[in-house]
């Protein structure tokens, strides 16, 4: 019997492009997978436009009319990076219509995207993290707190609270430059944060459920080139400088257990499910330190999550058979 999987990609914010390329990647490790039947469909401007270019419409009852044809989906996957997916939209308008679906639910997703709300989650488990200001509203009285969180630290990142791949992020060591930065990221999220600037190793964690278990890969790294700020451009451009490894050099044991345990105190505190990609600092000055939870990890040719995963031990398409079919049990409990 057919297993019909809806594969959601695309969504409304910066990393549109991205997700279709993930999306690529895991449309294949899904149909390794004999009894999946795949439809795929782009959300873009609030809409699901199907691979001919029409509009995909929910009819309700699980039911999907794509290009004409009515299919009875019986689980998604939202591989949308950024807005709406890892901001929980996707997951709510799923939850509210009683469809199975993988991956974290709302509430995680929408904490985790927020990194506001990420970093007091991780100060209430008790999860070290860097150094931090929020600046909830543009006005003199959080000018004064902004420039005395720079004043302490001499050089800051500028973030937009609720923005992914680095997008609405500056890098701050002028004192005049602190206020236009916050202006600036105020306008790609209703809130900003300020962040001590970590001199540190950039490291990498899969957490991923296979058969009711919690696995945690050993992590891999980030390799920045001196002097360069992980941008959007330098995540994806062509002409990319950094380098990714699954076998990080120089890093001991101790680390690596460490950095595997806050990685599981993160996924079981902030309730995700099936998959994450935590993202950890390894600094000699702060220690190690959780930079950010990625709730749907990227599965492009360059992303970290599907070979940490392989290099686990484990199959992708394995897992991904395994959390559709888990999900629809779930659902009909």
């Amino acid at each position: 019997m057919s297993t019909n999987i809806l594969l959601l990609c695309g969504g409304d914010g910066s990393e549109h492009d991205i997700s279709l390329l993930s999306a690529k990647f895991i449309e294949e490790q899904l149909k390794k997978t004999p009894e999946f039947s795949v439809t795929k469909a782009v959300i873009h401007n609030h809409k699901f436009i199907v691979d001919d270019n029409k509009n995909g419409i929910f009819l309700g009852d699980n039911i999907f009319s794509v290009a004409g044809k009515e299919i009875k989906i019986d689980c998604v996957v939202p591989c949308i990076h950024g807005i709406p997916g890892e901001t929980g939209d996707i997951q709510s308008f799923l939850e509210i219509h009683n469809i199975p679906y993988i991956g974290c639910k709302a509430e995680a997703s929408r904490y985790c995207f927020n990194k506001i709300t990420t970093k007091l989650y991780l100060d209430a488990l008790g999860i070290p993290n860097s150094p931090y200001a929020i600046i909830p509203l543009k006005n003199d009285n959080y000018k004064e707190e902004a420039l005395a969180f720079f004043d302490k630290y001499q050089d800051i990142y500028v973030k937009a609270a609720s923005q992914g791949s680095s997008v609405g992020c500056y890098h701050v060591t002028k004192r005049d430059d602190v206020w236009d930065c916050i202006a600036e990221a105020f306008q790609f999220s209703s809130e900003v944060i300020l962040e001590k600037n970590i001199i540190h190793r950039e490291l990498e964690v899969a957490a991923y459920e296979i058969d009711g278990e919690l696995k945690l890969s050993r992590p891999g790294e980030i390799i920045i080139p001196d002097n360069k700020f992980y941008t959007f451009d330098e995540k994806y451009s062509k002409d990319s400088g950094t380098i990714t490894t699954v076998t990080p050099e120089n890093l001991s044991e101790d680390d690596i257990r460490t950095i595997q345990e806050l990685a599981r105190r993160a996924f079981v505190g902030l309730k995700l499910r099936d998959l994450s990609r935590i993202d950890f600092f390894l600094s000699k000055e702060d220690g190690i330190l959780i930079n950010e939870i990625n709730t749907f990890p990227g599965a492009t040719p360059i992303s970290m999550f599907p070979k940490m995963l392989e290099h686990n031990g484990d199959v992708m398409s394995d897992f991904l058979a395994k959390a559709v079919r888990k999900a629809i049990a779930e659902q009909s409990k």
